[in-house]
């Protein structure tokens, strides 16, 4: 009988995100997205007692371009998803599958001792995570 290898999160995730203020506009974010090539913004906390938000890209296409609204005129507060659902570095990217799909998710970031380590989505599980 062969007995699967346990590949962890932390070994396929990816550092391509930034880290942004909530009150900057969908205009300033879109110019470090693409600065940076990042996939997805996470949202600082405010304080010890607030949670992260993210901001993808799809949720500037459909609650800003979508609506008509003025990325110069929407802040990143007002689209974000706020609490993320985050995973832990040493999950099983087998499990991360598994939530990915109950809660509908593309990508999630990886938080260890309330630090973003990095983010994870299905590219990273599907072509690092399988052996």
């Amino acid at each position: 009988m062969s007995s699967k290898q346990m590949i962890c999160v932390r070994e396929v995730m990816n550092g391509n995100f930034e880290t942004i203020d909530g009150l900057l506009t969908v205009h300033e974010a879109l110019a470090i997205m693409k600065d940076k090539k990042a996939a997805c913004l996470i949202v600082r906390k405010r304080n010890e007692h607030d949670e992260y938000g993210i901001v993808l890209p799809a949720d500037i296409a459909k609650k800003v371009l979508g609506q008509d609204r003025s990325p110069e005129r929407v802040n990143i507060y007002e689209i974000m998803t706020k609490p993320v659902i985050s995973v832990s570095p040493n999950m099983d990217v087998r499990y991360c599958a598994r939530l990915f799909d109950r809660f509908g998710l593309a990508l999630a970031p990886v938080i260890e001792n309330d630090q973003v380590l990095g983010v994870i989505g299905y590219n990273d599980i599907i072509f690092n995570g399988i052996s």
